[in-house]
């Protein structure tokens, strides 16, 4: 009874096939870029060897002794011609086809492992394997492999996850737990992230579907600098807002390789301390492998910056000395500054030295900063602020609270908010501060002393208000001076009425 042959016609027949559409791909994807067919050709040449080696091998085969040795070495060709076509097939589609979709590579590797092992189980159905009975056999030992290899199947699953959601990519800065660094490898088990100090970290799959991963630098879908900061403290003798400005200004006219210029660098008030304001310098980094060089060179501008503008650095120090108090000497100095603004202000030209200096000593240091609200319209009170340094504006606001109107720009040395101090009116306008701001405010309480020692100083203030107030009265812009005299004393007795009454004078 004659034997099969080794290699059928069938064989040859369908290995001819696949490797002539494996051909066919290669000729179609030459309608592509070129970056889109890499690989195609050599594994086509590979293929169309496998079959000619199959075809010679049938010739020469019935030389052979042992069928055993001519049946594997057949196997072995039909494999490498059977890897050769899939792996052109996944090329082409996932490469060439598919190429916008930036397939993962781990996908395709493991379709290509499934495929592969398809392959397998074919082959063995084919020389007469019983694939039933070997799985029926080895259930004890397929189900102890399992089990084994579950962490390594968790891995595996972890990584096709990830790279199918396109959370981490290649090139990405990620932190997870305290490492922080750049991927540089995705594998079927792990994940590999290269630190700034030459390290290279691996960390299974498995855990960062885990553990919360940050990735660095991603806005998004888009890429973005990386908002860094540094801190730094200034002493509490500095305001600050000029801290602030001087720094900021610093760092945006200093040429930071990696910073971006948009948006700018800015340095910002972060807390108080011990020993003095905290501050950050917040600047965006524009290659994380720079960090510790950038943080360096920012801290240096900072530090240059400071310098100039004679800002020291505080420092923890513990000091025992046997001196006078330097704060008593500081309350004299401001106390001298508080009488000589007094003397500025027009409404306490009436006043003596001696009550002048009672109520300098009764002036409430109150600062400002940009935009800040000094005092609104329409609020109860019953102070006067005197601008010892910087500007405001006074506005006049609408009903609905959105519409403003300027009345005026005061620079020091000015005052407002006499009405309320001496009449008790709620506020007549709204007070906004224009950069940094000192004032000085004086309540009912502190005025209430003076002027109940000396109640006629109620006909003098009540003189200069009418003035102030006719002054500033947009009906009486266009009266001369002569009728805006006779308003001014009108108003006057009205004034040292309500004067009288808010203080509970006599009559």
């Amino acid at each position: 009874m004659p034997t099969a042959p080794i290699v059928s016609p069938a064989t040859l027949h369908d290995a001819t096939l696949f490797a002539s559409a494996a051909l066919v791909f290669v000729l179609v994807s030459y309608l592509f870029p070129i970056e889109r067919r890499r690989g195609l050709l050599a594994m086509a040449v590979i293929a169309t060897i496998g079959v000619a080696a199959l075809y010679g091998y049938s010739q020469i085969v019935d030389a052979t002794g042992s069928r055993t040795v001519a049946i594997l070495v057949r196997e072995l060709i039909l494999a490498v011609v059977a890897f050769s076509v899939i792996r052109v097939f996944m090329i082409f589609v996932l490469q060439t086809l598919l190429a916008r979709l930036a397939v993962p590579r781990i996908l395709s590797e493991f379709l290509l492992a499934l495929l592969l092992i398809g392959y397998a189980l074919f082959r063995l159905s084919a020389v007469g394997v019983n694939l039933a009975g070997v799985v029926t056999t080895s259930a004890v030992i397929t189900g102890a492999l399992a089990f084994s290899a579950q962490e390594m199947l968790g891995n595996l699953w972890a990584g096709i996850s990830l790279q199918l959601e396109n959370t981490l990519r290649l090139g990405d800065w990620i932190r997870v737990e305290n490492v922080t660094g750049q991927v540089v490898g995705i594998r079927w088990r792990s994940m590999q992230i290269a630190t700034t100090n030459n390290e290279t970290i691996i960390i299974p799959n498995s855990q960062l579907m885990k553990d919360k991963v940050t990735v660095i630098g991603r806005h998004g879908e888009d890429r973005a600098p990386w908002r860094r900061s540094v801190s730094f403290q200034v002493d509490y003798d500095l305001p600050p807002v000029r801290v602030c400005a001087v720094v900021s200004e610093a760092l945006q006219r200093a040429e930071l390789t990696y910073v971006a210029r948009e948006p700018k660098p800015v340095c910002v008030c972060d807390a108080f301390e011990d020993s003095g304001a905290r501050y950050s310098a917040v600047y965006m980094l524009t290659d994380p492998r720079r960090d510790w060089a950038t943080k360096s060179e920012v801290l240096t501008h900072v530090f240059a910056a400071l310098a100039r503008g004679d800002m020291p650095i505080p420092f923890p120090r513990q000091v025992v000395e046997l001196r006078a108090d330097p704060r008593a000497e500081a309350d004299r100095i401001e106390l001298a500054q508080k009488r000589a603004l007094l003397d500025e202000v027009e409404l306490f030209a009436p006043l003596t030295p001696a009550e002048k200096d009672s109520l300098a000593r009764r002036l409430q240091f109150a600062p400002y900063v940009t935009d800040d609200v000094v005092c609104r319209q329409g609020e109860p009170a019953d102070s006067l602020f005197i601008l010892a340094r910087g500007t405001v504006h006074v506005v006049s606001e609408a009903s609905d609270g959105l519409t403003r109107h300027k009345f005026a720009t005061l620079g020091a040395p000015a005052y407002f908010g006499e009405m309320g101090l001496l009449l008790g009116a709620p506020r007549g306008a709204t007070v906004l501060a224009s950069g940094e701001v000192v004032c000085y405010q004086l309540d009912k309480r502190a005025f209430d002393a003076v002027i109940q020692a000396r109640p006629e100083l109620a006909v003098s203030l009540s003189e200069a208000l009418a003035k102030r107030q006719a002054a500033n009265q947009a009906t009486l812009q266009q009266l001369d001076a002569e009728q805006r005299a006779r308003h001014a004393v009108s108003a006057a007795a009205e004034m040292v009425r309500k004067i009288r009454d808010f203080f509970g004078l006599a009559s």
